[in-house]
Formats: structure tokens, C-alpha cells, sequence
């Protein structure tokens, strides 16, 4: 293995009857080729089009969105185009609701497509259903070429090949019952009713290579290889077939998948071989691991009882991360422009992204760097933005906010808040009465209840000499009463942030007495008075 570089060359082979690597591949990532980039790595240096080819049967995944954006990257890093394709052919698991979660959730990061649903493209359809017909004259021609052939096998024979195999501790596969057919007679039998699948006539000698940009070059050994069903006796093709002729088809030139097809690619290098065609670029990218880093990102997680992180698209939007903050921080998993820049526009990104970068090995999904990622962009808004984001997040709460509230109220909280969430129970008492609380929340514990009081009593008394109280009136009036009673600043604050706020802590104190105005700060004064000598 060259130094700073990867192995070339993974191995995988047959030990004990099973299919089994030889070599791992979690090897440290390498800079590309000098000179060189992954839209040259192309055998004949073609067009670079890449896609996303997502099956829509549930939640839009945070892996996917990743995959998406590394595929998007791609295309937009060479002034390619970026196809979306919809994988729908397994109708038992397809879920219509997902699709548009699915489109909803790519526009939120701002992946746009250059083909597919809904913005159409010269290699359409885009949904793999309705692109049955060009799939079953491919396996036609596979068929009649003898790289494929017809499999009569029933699901009972198979149940009991997969018995006896456990029984005898052998490797699970099909056993290739159906190869030695002769073709005229697996003809006559599907002519006469007969269910029957396609299978793959893979090669029994030999070694399929293929080149990864992210692992280096991956060979398998076709005796571990399955004849894996290409074509379902319900005229569906599988994921397998369908991807491969799909991929020709539109002309894709790199394949960006998660690492857990790399098994399956050997096999797609040999449909592609047994058509003629020539294969894509492929790149597996890591996996993404759970916080622990123990294992990998697929379930919702609970650490030491606390709340469920979100792990779909749609939940991080509902927790109010920005799609700036999501991108960027995406783009970091896994991936490195070889610098210590943490902070990438989407320019910056298209600029500098490069597959041969990702580093193979899985990443760690960390919350806490996304969260400061978060903080950071909501930072770099400019306040007007900021402000109309506060409003539509107040307004799911069904609060109502105009927008010179809002941009009074907005610049208090842009730098102090990670995420919209955060910055509802700090803002939502300027447009609604503040949360309930006793009269013996306003005691902080360097005062007791005849000081409060006081406090109260002569904040009210200073503020209402002022027609309109200004931020550095406040600060004068409180600051003095704390002088007056020989105390610090702190517990006079707490006091006027409770009886304002409803709670011991909130943006910068004396902003919020300017914005509230005089009649509302007064009134919450008197509020506040009239609860603490309820006390007993």
C-alpha cells in the first residue's frame, strides 16, 4: 500500500464454503491522483451524469440525503447532470406517501435535479414501473444470448435447498438446478404456464474486478457468485437488472451507493459484460455510525433517557436545523477537502468536492458538531431572514408576530440560539402572555421576599418617569436599584427577567424592556407584585 494511499487491491474469495473477504477495506483515505479527478477516472473520459435512485418505501432517510448529496456534488463539481430515478419495482414495500417526502425533503437541501419526476429529462420515465416493457426485452436478449436462463424452481423446492444447506452447515444458495435446461425445452415449459424467474449465467472460473474511487480496485472470485434472479415470475425485474439497464440507458457515468451494495457489484459488473456495455465509475461510500460509533445509523436512538435524536429528514427539519447547516455538515461525513475548514457554502462544496477524497471508513453521526454547525449558520443570516424564520416558527406555535416586533426581537436571540427550537420559549412572551409562575419564583436566593418586593416597587416607580424607556434606561434604573440595596446587578435581573419573561433567563435583559414598551412592562411589574404578596 503506497504511502498515504490505499490498497490496491481487495480481494474476496471462498473459505470454508462461504463467501468471505480476504481483506477489509477500511483503509485511510488517499488525495486523488495528481492531475487527476473522478470525472477523469471514466474510461473514455465521458460525460459526467450521475443519479439518485432511491426506493421509496418509508421515511427519507438521513444516510440517503447524504448519498444524494454526494451524488449531486459529483455531477455539479463537473458541470454534469444530476438524474433522479425512482425505484418502484418492489410494489410490496412501495409506499406512494414516501415519494413526495422523498422530492420534498431533496428540495429543502437544494438539490435540484436536472431529470427526473416532475421536471422530465430525454431518458424517461423516470419511475422504474413504468419502464417495464424496455426491461423485458433486455432479459429477452440476455435469454437469447445464454448469459441468462429460465429457473423453474418453486418456492417449496427452495425452502427445502435452504434446510438441507443449514442441516449441513453449507453456504446458503441457490444450487443451479435450472442452468443445464436445454433452452427449447425451458421455452415449452413457460409456453405452457409453467412460473419461472431469469437467472444470471454467472461464469463458475475466473475474477470479477472492478475499480472503486473510494476503496481502490475490488475483486471477487465468480465461484463465490450467485445466478441471482434477474427477472421475477411476475414480469417485475429485480433491483439488480433493473439498475444496471437503467444506469446504461440514461448514460450514468458514476455510481454513488452506500458501501453494503459493494457484494452485489460484481455481479452488475457481469450483466453489464454480458450486454456489452461498458460499466460506470463506482464509488461506495461509508457507512454511518450511531453516535457511539458501535454500530450503524438505522434506528432511532435514546442516550441515558433523554429525547430521541432525529435520524429522517423530515424530523430534522421539525427540529429546526437549517438546510445550510444539514448540507454542510453532510458533506463533512465522510469527506475532507484536506484542510482544516469545518464552514462550506454550497459553492465552496461544488467547488472543491472530489469523490477520491471520502475516506472508506464509517463515520460517527455527532449531534453536538451539527448542533454548532447549526448556531453557526443561523449567525451568518442576515437579520431580516432571521427575523421572517423566527416568524414562520412562531406561527406554527399559532402565534401571531409582526415584523417590527420581530425585527426588534430578532437580533437578541440570532447569536445565542443553535437551532428554531431554542429560540421559541426566549422570544414567544413579547407576542403572548409569559409562561405561569409563583410569586416565589421571582425570590432569587441573595434576596428574600420583602426585597423583591422593593425591587419591583421601585423598578415600576423608575421606568414609568420614562415616557418610553429606552435599553440604556433600564440599565440606569436597574443598575441603581441594586445600589441602593447594597446588592449585585445578578438578582435584581433575575427578579425583572421572571416577572417579565416568566422564567429566570432570556435575552439580553434591558433590550427586552425597549422592545416590550412601557404599558406591557409596567402591567407584568404590577402582575408580578400582586403574586409575590399572595405569597404567605
Amino acid at each position: 500500500c503506497p504511502a498515504g494511499g490505499r490498497s490496491g487491491r481487495i480481494h474476496f474469495g471462498r473459505e470454508g464454503g462461504r463467501e468471505t473477504p480476504l481483506n477489509r477495506y477500511d483503509f485511510p483515505a488517499r488525495s486523488p491522483p495528481p492531475g487527476k479527478t473522478d470525472a477523469e477516472m471514466t474510461e473514455k473520459n465521458r460525460p459526467v451524469r450521475t443519479r439518485f435512485a432511491p426506493s421509496p418505501t418509508g421515511e427519507f432517510h438521513v444516510g440517503g440525503l447524504r448519498t444524494a448529496l454526494f451524488t449531486w456534488l459529483t455531477a455539479r463539481h463537473a458541470g454534469g447532470r444530476f438524474v433522479l430515478r425512482i425505484e418502484d419495482t418492489d410494489r410490496t414495500r412501495f409506499d406512494p406517501g414516501a415519494l413526495g417526502a422523498l422530492t420534498s425533503g431533496l428540495r429543502w437541501l437544494g438539490l435540484d435535479w436536472d431529470e427526473g419526476p416532475e421536471v422530465g429529462g430525454p431518458h424517461g420515465p423516470y419511475l422504474q414501473s413504468e419502464r417495464l416493457p424496455l426491461y423485458q426485452e433486455q432479459i429477452r436478449t440476455l435469454l437469447d444470448s445464454g448469459s441468462a436462463y429460465r429457473c423453474f424452481c418453486t418456492a417449496e423446492r427452495l425452502a427445502e435447498l435452504r434446510r438441507l444447506q443449514e442441516q449441513r452447515q453449507q453456504a446458503p444458495g441457490y444450487d443451479r438446478h435450472c442452468r443445464g435446461l436445454r433452452p427449447e425445452a425451458a421455452v415449452e415449459r413457460a409456453a405452457a404456464g409453467e412460473a419461472w424467474v431469469a437467472r444470471l449465467k454467472v461464469p463458475l472460473q475466473g475474477t470479477t474486478v472492478f475499480h472503486d474511487l473510494v476503496r481502490g480496485e475490488i475483486s471477487y472470485e465468480n465461484a463465490g457468485l450467485q445466478d441471482l434472479v434477474l427477472m421475477k415470475s411476475d414480469g417485475f425485474p429485480t433491483y439488480h437488472f433493473a439498475n444496471v439497464v437503467d444506469d446504461h440507458f440514461m448514460e450514468i457515468s458514476h455510481v454513488t451507493r452506500a458501501s453494503e451494495w459493494i457484494p452485489s457489484t460484481p455481479s452488475h459488473i457481469l450483466i453489464y459484460q454480458a450486454f456489452g456495455w461498458e460499466p460506470p465509475v463506482f464509488a461506495h461510500l461509508p457507512v454511518i455510525l450511531d453516535p457511539s460509533g458501535k454500530g450503524k445509523m438505522s434506528k432511532r436512538k435514546k442516550g441515558g433517557g433523554g429525547p430521541e435524536m432525529p435520524v429522517y429528514v423530515r424530523e430534522f427539519r421539525e427540529a429546526g436545523y437549517l438546510p445550510e447547516a444539514v448540507l454542510n455538515y453532510l458533506a463533512l461525513l465522510g469527506w475532507s477537502d484536506g484542510t482544516d475548514q469545518t464552514e462550506f457554502t454550497r459553492e465552496e462544496l461544488i467547488a472543491k468536492f472530489d469523490l477520491t477524497r471520502v475516506n472508506p471508513t464509517g463515520a460517527a453521526f455527532d449531534y453536538q458538531k451539527l448542533d454548532w454547525l447549526n448556531g453557526v449558520w443561523i449567525r451568518k443570516m442576515e437579520p431580516a431572514a432571521f427575523a421572517r424564520l423566527l416568524g414562520e416558527w412562531l406561527g406554527r406555535e399559532g402565534i401571531e408576530a409582526g415584523e417590527a416586533t420581530l425585527a426588534a426581537v430578532g437580533p437578541l436571540v440570532q447569536e445565542r440560539v443553535r437551532g428554531m427550537k431554542d429560540a421559541l420559549p426566549l422570544v414567544d412572551f413579547f407576542f403572548r402572555e409569559p409562561a405561569p409562575y409563583g410569586g416565589a419564583d421571582l425570590v432569587p436566593p441573595q434576596l428574600d421576599a420583602a426585597s423583591t418586593l422593593r425591587v419591583l416597587e421601585r423598578l415600576s416607580g423608575r421606568l414609568a418617569e420614562v415616557e418610553r424607556p429606552t435599553a440604556a434606561d433600564a440599565e440606569g434604573a436597574i443598575r441603581g436599584i441594586a445600589a441602593d440595596l447594597g446588592a449585585k446587578v445578578q438578582p435584581i435581573a433575575h427578579v425583572a427577567r421572571v416577572a417579565l419573561g416568566g422564567r429566570p433567563v432570556g435575552p439580553p435583559l434591558f433590550e427586552t424592556i425597549e422592545v416590550l414598551g412601557p404599558d406591557v412592562t409596567l402591567r407584568r411589574l404590577g402582575e408580578a407584585r400582586r403574586r409575590l404578596e399572595a405569597v404567605p
